[in-house]
């Protein structure tokens, strides 16, 4: 290891270039629809409870059909990302995320 560190004191690093905790930004796209932006909330907060709803950002698509929402939540581990990262893909209301 650089700098004389072992594994221990890097944690998993070879997984992840990320170091926690940090803010993450999460895009997640979908049809829009009423309850999207709540659905996606709701996921969200399983997995970063602190996430703050007020600060979900909205952003239709040029033809209105979809939207685009971004989380920034405050991660704490690639576990967790991982986490939601899944649960999210695998909604039916979920296109993409990012």
């Amino acid at each position: 290891m650089a700098d004389g560190q072992d594994a221990s004191q890097t944690g998993s690093r070879a997984d992840t270039l990320l170091e926690f905790p940090t803010d993450f930004p999460l895009k997640i796209m979908g049809e829009r629809h009423d309850d999207f932006a709540q659905v996606v909330v709701e996921v969200v907060l399983r997995h970063a409870p602190d996430f703050d709803p007020a600060t979900l950002g909205m952003r239709p698509s040029s033809g209105g059909r979809y939207i685009g929402l971004t989380a920034t939540i405050r991660a704490t581990s690639k576990a967790q990302l991982d986490a939601l990262y899944r649960e999210l893909s695998s909604h039916p209301m979920v296109k993409v995320v990012l």
